[in-house]
């Protein structure tokens, strides 16, 4: 079809994957800034939105052709798959020798990370949803 564009073709695909990307790098840039200018329940809650709102650039950067709704779901059950793996001591011990695994997967179960890890969901679909509507048709 003449004039309408394809989200499927590489280069859309391509320009999905290099705004996730991009949106990545602001999350993590916004993560840091949180825990700079932030201290307490703020850095910490605000930081598990973001982490979640990262995972989901991440799945939208490995499948540009992802729904919002699939990106946003994926992302909150990593999240939480990663938060319930804290009740073992595996993320513990790893934490414990990388600060990459520590930042990652944290170490400590703490159960309302859980809503603020669906608060990063929702708020990540939202801005995903926005951003991948069609414009208007003349």
């Amino acid at each position: 079809m003449s004039g309408t564009r394809d989200r499927t073709a590489p280069a859309g695909r391509a320009r999905t994957r290099a705004a996730a990307a991009a949106a990545a790098a602001l999350t993590v840039g916004a993560g840091l800034g949180l825990r700079a200018v932030t201290a307490g329940d703020v850095a910490k809650y605000g930081g598990d939105a973001l982490y979640t709102v990262l995972l989901l650039t991440l799945v939208v950067v490995a499948a540009p052709k992802v729904t919002p709704l699939k990106a946003a779901a994926i992302a909150l059950a990593a999240s939480w798959a990663v938060e319930f793996l804290q009740l073992t001591a595996v993320p513990a011990e790893l934490s414990e020798r990388s600060t990459v695994a520590r930042l990652v997967l944290g170490s400590t179960f703490n159960a309302p990370d859980l809503f603020w890890y669906a608060a990063g969901a929702a708020a990540g679909w939202l801005v995903h949803r926005a951003l991948r509507r069609e414009p208007a048709r003349p």
